[in-house]
C-alpha cells in the first residue's frame, strides 16, 4: 500500500494522465465499494513502453478489491482478434509451450517427447521486434507469415521492409494477398474461416466449434493442412486426417483440454480448464482462492514514451481503427459497401490547431517526422484534444506506421503505437 501511495498518489496520476485528481478519486470510491467490479481494456493501453505494466495494476485493483471468483468481475483485455486467446493457450508465444508452461520445464518436455518424438528447443523463442533486427544483420535468414500483414501493420515499416528485403525466404500464408505479399517468395493460399472447421477461445476461455459452411476456392487449403503437408514434406510423420485429432492431442499436451472433444463442442462451448471428459468446464477461476494461496500483488511502474513532443515535432498522433474497417483493411477494403462508408484515411485535427496551422476539413497536409511521411486529407474534429492527432492504418496506400518509432513495452515489445510525435505541414 506503501508503495501504491507514494508511487501512485492521485497528484501524480493527474500529472500524467490529465485526469484530474477529484475524478480519480470519485471512481476509485465507486468501484471499491460497488458488490461486482470487472475492469476491460482494449490494446490501447498495452501499446506504450508500460502497457503490461498498465494491465499488472488493473489485475492488483481488482484483487485489491476482492473482485475474483465472481461472476462478472475481475481484469480482462478487450481482445483484438477471435482466436488471440487460442493462439496463446496454444504456445503462440515465444517464451512458452502449450498451456502457458516455461519451455524450461523438464517434465512437460518429457511429455512432449513421448508425444511428439521430438524434444521442443529448451530455450525461449525470439520476439518479432528481435527477427527483424537480426534479419536486417543477416541473421535470419526466413518468415514464415501466417495471416499477418506485417509489412503494414508494424512499428518502423521502413525498417521492417529492410529486414524482409534481406531474408533469404519469406512465405505468406493468408486468404487475400497482403501487402507483405510484396516481399514473399512463396505464397500458400488459406482457406477463410467459413472454408474450414475447428476451435476458436475466446477471452473468457471459453472453447467453440465452428463448422465449415463451404469448400475454399481453387488451391486453397486449411491452415492445419497446409502445415502437415509441409511437414511430411520436411520429413515429419505428421498423419493428422480431421482437426479433431489435433484437438484430441491438445488434450493430452495440456491437462485442461482434456475433457474437451468435438462431440462435446457441437453441443455447447466449453471454458477449459475441463480436465475430464465428464467435467461441465470452468466457467469461473479462483472460486475457492488462489492456486499458491497468496496471490502476489505486481509492482506496476509508470515509464515515459520513448520519444515525446518538441519544436520540431509538436504533436502527438494516435493510431487506430475506424468502425467500417478492420486491422489493416485487407479483408474489409474489399467490401463495396464499407469502403463507401470510409473510402479513404483522414487526419483528424482539433479546431484550435486547425487555425493555427489554416487549414480546415478537406486540406491536404503532409503529417511527418524524422522517419517519414504521409500524406492525408484534414477532419477538423472537437474531439480531439488540442496537440493530438488521430488517423488509422487501413489503408496500403497511406502506411501511416512508418512513422511509429521503436518504443515498445518492456515485457512483451509491443510496438509504441499511441505516442508518436510528428509535425503537420500544410500541402
Amino acid at each position: 500500500m506503501h508503495y501504491i501511495l507514494s508511487e501512485w498518489g492521485p497528484e501524480i496520476v493527474e500529472r500524467i494522465t490529465g485526469v484530474k485528481k477529484v475524478f480519480i478519486e470519485q471512481a476509485a470510491y465507486i468501484f471499491a465499494t460497488s458488490k461486482t467490479g470487472l475492469i476491460w481494456w482494449g490494446l490501447g493501453l498495452v501499446e506504450h513502453r508500460s502497457g503490461s505494466y498498465g494491465a499488472m495494476a488493473a489485475a492488483n485493483l481488482a484483487t485489491l478489491c476482492g473482485f475474483w471468483g465472481k461472476p462478472g468481475c475481475g481484469a480482462m483485455p478487450l481482445r483484438g482478434h477471435c482466436n488471440v486467446q487460442g493462439a496463446c493457450d496454444m504456445g503462440g508465444l515465444p517464451y512458452v509451450l502449450p498451456g502457458y508452461r516455461k519451455t524450461s520445464d523438464p517434465e512437460l518436455r518429457k511429455l512432449l517427447e513421448k508425444i511428439w518424438g521430438k524434444t521442443p528447443p529448451e530455450e525461449d523463442g525470439l520476439t518479432l521486434n528481435k527477427m527483424l533486427e537480426k534479419a536486417k544483420k543477416g541473421e535470419f535468414k526466413a518468415f514464415y507469415i501466417v495471416g499477418y500483414d506485417i509489412a503494414m501493420s508494424h512499428s518502423n515499416l521502413k525498417e521492417v521492409w529492410k529486414a524482409l528485403e534481406k531474408t533469404e525466404l519469406n512465405v505468406v500464408q493468408d486468404i487475400f494477398m497482403p501487402f507483405t505479399g510484396k516481399w514473399a517468395h512463396v505464397i500458400l493460399p488459406s482457406a477463410c474461416v467459413l472454408e474450414k472447421e475447428g476451435t476458436f477461445t475466446n477471452g473468457e476461455r471459453r472453447v467453440q466449434y465452428f463448422d465449415k459452411a463451404i469448400d475454399p476456392p481453387g488451391s486453397a487449403l486449411p491452415d492445419w493442412l497446409i502445415l502437415t503437408k509441409l511437414a511430411q514434406k520436411l520429413g515429419y510423420n505428421w498423419d493428422y486426417k480431421h482437426p479433431s485429432e489435433i484437438a484430441e492431442e491438445i488434450g493430452r499436451v495440456w491437462s485442461a483440454w482434456k475433457g474437451i472433444s468435438y462431440h462435446r463442442l457441437k453441443e455447447k462451448g466449453i471454458h477449459w480448464p475441463c480436465p475430464e471428459k465428464n467435467h461441465p468446464g470452468t466457467q469461473l477461476l479462483f472460486t475457492t482462492g488462489f492456486p499458491r494461496k497468496k496471490i502476489r500483488l505486481a509492482l506496476s511502474k509508470y515509464l515515459p514514451p520513448e520519444e515525446e513532443p518538441d519544436k520540431e515535432h509538436p504533436f502527438i498522433l494516435i493510431t487506430g481503427k475506424r468502425l467500417s474497417h478492420f486491422r489493416c483493411g485487407g479483408k474489409t477494403r474489399r467490401v463495396e459497401k464499407l469502403k463507401n462508408l470510409y473510402p479513404y484515411p483522414v487526419i483528424e485535427v482539433n479546431p484550435a490547431d486547425a487555425e493555427k496551422l489554416g487549414i480546415s476539413t478537406g486540406s491536404l497536409v503532409k503529417v511527418k517526422n524524422l522517419r517519414g511521411e504521409v500524406k492525408l486529407k484534414v477532419h477538423v474534429n472537437k474531439r480531439i484534444p488540442q496537440g493530438y492527432l488521430f488517423t488509422d492504418y487501413h489503408f496500403d496506400e497511406t502506411p501511416i506506421n512508418i512513422l511509429v518509432g521503436n518504443g515498445a513495452d518492456e515485457f512483451t515489445e509491443t510496438p509504441e503505437y499511441k505516442v508518436v510525435p510528428v509535425r503537420v505541414e500544410k500541402v
